[in-house]
């Protein structure tokens, strides 16, 4: 292993070759001393700078030299290969239905991770958002999304295949402008758009198939996160809690997009839940679902978490207010409610719990138990019993300074407020963690190999709310607060790398940043993959050692990382965003390997 040193001076050498390289750019390298051949590439998507035409051409723009149309050799995506996906595919937005993000390839170790080097690069040419998706791979062929694009890429070199530019109507507003991937079912790619339409595209064409609207973008619903394949159906939730929407999670027929089933987050009257709401404040109660759920096909339930109630001061909306701040359980052929956990009540932090929890099995006094783990944005990391379809509280404990919880139930997990930090109308409240929350959406990963679920966690940063009064007015905001935000005093850093052993409920290590950390990556390499202030690093997923540290000139990343083989050749892949002042930096696609003759 070399010394840091010289582990140091090779990823400089690294961060150099982006600037030198076009699109497509191949790398080519000595080989290295015996023992240390591997090859491993990380591919980039850099989603900023300028504005889309109609049709997907930028004037003044040159594009890479495309490949034909159609797409030789696309393995049609099954349910069998959905359910069980061969080691080499990152067939969904983490791999698997559990959640785990976690790839088995171990080409890439710790012995060799070091020796990543650039290898080619692409260009996405769009003032799009920030890309926020991870690459999706089946075979030969990388879908990678931004705000209104889906590409269609060669994995092994970057060419490109096809893309498909979704024209927003003139009128749309993009509270988020990003998109977080796609789904793959049969020979179809299905993306939600930010005017609340699902698309199903031809995998080896990008030709359009269907196209439903499934809300009005009018009232500001729109959708950001990537679809959930099962049973052949396409699984969506809507974002725009933060414009007073009553949000949803909906079933669509894979093949023709019509509606199967739809199940509101906030009950109407009548229905299970409704007495937590008074008068009708269900109406405009938020709700929204906007990151990809997960699915037990043993129990045919698909999981999804629920953002926080509008507006964000809890007195103007009395109640539990469920199912804001939950998981639902949902049964994935009819919709039907099957199970809920609300995490906190009549939430007022903004804390929404918009990630499904990760499935998986625990060892507690001797026994097995099929669990929900889910670091929740206010703070705690929950573990649930899901066996036989419903969820019971286990056990929770802060992972992050915690200042308003004052107690757990011991039976059901409901916590206790410290009345002086929860936001009131009219009141100036401090509390901690900060209304972003103790993690925001990006995604944690668990290990097999390790036992060990790795938390990108957000410390020691806290929020000042002061409440205000506040209409609704459908297509606006409906908030109703001022925030500030801070460092806590005495603090040295914001992010967090945590690394837990879920059987005995402690934490293992700890890796401390400036900047809040990012989404995860952990492989069968025992290397845990994430990003924070710019810088993408890998870490010895055993002892949290830093092995390797990539930075952009001008970007950073800000999709999720995934791992993918092609011909024996294992890869790495995420997005990278242009930093605000470098927007003229343009779209960028970038892969590293280490002796890969690409």
């Amino acid at each position: 292993m070399p010394a840091p040193a010289e582990r140091e001076s090779k990823a400089l050498l690294h961060n150099r070759l982006p600037a030198i390289c076009g699109a497509p750019c191949a790398v080519r390298r000595a080989p290295t001393p015996a023992g240390r051949i591997a090859h491993l590439a990380i591919v980039a998507g850099l989603a900023g700078g300028f504005a889309l035409a109609a049709a997907g051409v930028i004037p003044g723009q040159e594009l890479p030299p495309a490949e034909p149309g159609v797409l030789l050799h696309y393995a049609p995506v099954t349910d069998a290969r959905l359910r069980e996906p061969k080691p080499e595919n990152w067939l969904m937005y983490r791999r698997t239905y559990d959640g785990w993000g976690f790839s088995p390839l171990d080409q890439i170790d710790t012995s060799n991770v070091v020796d990543l080097a650039p290898a080619w690069t692409f260009r996405t040419h769009a003032d799009d958002g920030q890309p926020q998706g991870p690459p999706i791979v089946n075979g030969n062929t990388m879908f990678v999304t931004s705000a209104e694009q889906v590409i269609a890429l060669q994995a092994t070199t970057g060419a490109l295949r096809w893309r498909y530019v979704h024209p927003l109507p003139s009128d749309v507003r993009r509270p988020h402008a990003t998109n977080r991937g796609v789904a793959l079912y049969d020979d179809m790619v299905y993306v939600g758009t930010l005017d609340a339409r699902v698309m199903a595209l031809e995998a080896t064409t990008g030709k359009v198939v269907w196209n439903r609207r499934i809300a009005d973008y009018r009232r500001n619903y729109y959708i950001t996160l990537a679809p959930l394949a099962v049973n052949g159906k396409i699984i969506v939730g809507t974002s725009g809690g933060e414009y007073g929407i009553r949000g949803f999670v909906t079933a669509l027929d894979a093949r023709t997009g019509d509606e199967v089933w739809k199940r509101h987050t906030i009950p109407a009257p009548g229905e299970p839940g409704s007495t937590t709401w008074t008068g009708e404040s269900w109406r405009t109660g938020g709700g929204s679902v906007w990151v990809t759920g997960h699915y037990d096909p043993a129990l045919n339930l698909t999981y999804w978490g629920v953002g926080n109630g509008g507006p964000w001061l809890g007195n103007a909306r009395p109640g539990d207010n469920l199912y804001t701040n939950s998981t639902l359980a949902l049964d994935a052929d009819t919709g039907e409610l099957r199970s809920h956990y609300q995490y906190h009540w009549n939430g007022s932090w903004d804390w929404d719990e918009a990630n499904a929890p990760l499935l998986v099995d625990v060892e507690r006094g001797g026994r097995t138990i099929k669990g929900l783990v889910h670091p929740g944005r206010n703070g705690y990391l929950w573990l649930l019993d899901r066996s036989g379809g419903d969820m019971r509280f286990l056990e929770a404990q802060p992972f992050v300074h915690q200042d308003v919880f004052t107690s757990l139930d011991p039976v059901s997990g409901r916590p206790a407020y410290d009345a002086a930090r929860v936001p009131r109308i009219g009141e100036s409240v401090e509390f901690c963690p900060a209304m972003r929350g103790a993690r925001n959406w990006r995604p944690e990963a668990f290990s097999p190999q390790t036992g060990l679920l790795y938390v990108p966690a957000v410390n020691n940063y806290c929020t000042i709310m002061e409440g205000r009064a506040v209409e609704y007015r459908a297509g606006h905001p409906f908030t109703g607060a001022r925030i500030e935000s801070f460092r806590r005093d005495g603090a040295d850093n914001i992010g967090e790398l945590q690394a837990w052993d879920l059987d005995s409920g402690t934490r293992v290590w700890t890796r401390e940043f400036p900047n809040p950390a990012g989404s995860l990556l952990a492989t069968g390499g025992k290397l845990v993959f994430a990003e924070s202030g710019g810088v993408l690093q890998a870490f010895d997923a055993l002892s949290g050692e830093p092995l390797w540290r990539y930075r952009a000139e001008r970007r950073q990343p800000t999709g999720i990382p995934v791992s993918y083989a092609v011909l024996g050749v294992q890869y790495v892949a995420v997005q990278l965003h242009a930093r605000s002042e470098f927007l003229d930096a343009g779209n960028l696609v970038v892969a590293f390997a280490i002796d890969c003759q690409c």
